[in-house]
C-alpha cells in the first residue's frame, strides 16, 4: 500500500464505539433501498456532527455505493461537513441579494468579533463560521443562519447582540 493511501480502518477512532454501533444500526434502515444516500448522510451527520472519511467509507460500504459517489454528494451540498463544527454553526449568506445588501460586511464583523476565519472553529468549540451560497430568502437579505435560526435583515452592529443568544 502506498504511503498516501488511507487504510480502510484508519481514523475510525474519530468516532466513539457507541457512535459506530449506532451508525451501523441507522444505516441498516437504508441498506438495499435506492436513492437513500442523502438521507443516510443526514442521519450520520446528525449522529456524529460531521462526516469524517471513515464514516464516508462505512456509508459507501453499507449502501453498496462507490466511495467516489458518496464523497461527491458530501462535497457538493453545503449542509454536509467533513470537518468538525462548533456547537453553534454560523452561516452567512453571500448570494447576490445578501452580498449586495451587506453580507460581506456581516461576515467581516463576525470574523473580527470571533477571531475566526471561514471554515474554522473557535478555540472553545462554541462557534464555527461558514459561508452559504444562497439561503433562499432574498427578500429578507442579508441573512445569517445560526443552527436552525434565521436572522433577517442583519447589519454588522447587531452581531454582538445576536451572538449573546448562543453562548
Amino acid at each position: 500500500m502506498a504511503q498516501t493511501e488511507v487504510p480502510e480502518k484508519a481514523n475510525v477512532l474519530e468516532i466513539s464505539p457507541e457512535q459506530l454501533s449506532e451508525l451501523e444500526l441507522i444505516l441498516g434502515d437504508y441498506q438495499g433501498k435506492s436513492g437513500m444516500l442523502i438521507q443516510a448522510l443526514h442521519a450520520a451527520q446528525n449522529l456524529i456532527g460531521y462526516l469524517p472519511p471513515p464514516v464516508l467509507r462505512i456509508v459507501a460500504k453499507k449502501l453498496d455505493l462507490p466511495l467516489s459517489e458518496v464523497y461527491g454528494v458530501v462535497t457538493f451540498y453545503h449542509f454536509f461537513s467533513m470537518k468538525p463544527r462548533g456547537k453553534h454553526v454560523i452561516q452567512v449568506c453571500l448570494g447576490t441579494a445578501c452580498y449586495v445588501r451587506g453580507g460581506q460586511e456581516i461576515l467581516t464583523q463576525l470574523q473580527k468579533e470571533l477571531s475566526l476565519d471561514i471554515g474554522e472553529i473557535t478555540e472553545d468549540g462554541l462557534y464555527s463560521l461558514e459561508v452559504m451560497r444562497c439561503a433562499g430568502a432574498c427578500g429578507l437579505a442579508p441573512v445569517v443562519r445560526i443552527d436552525n435560526d434565521v436572522h433577517k435583515r442583519v447589519n454588522p452592529s447587531q452581531i454582538t447582540n445576536i451572538l449573546k443568544n448562543y453562548q
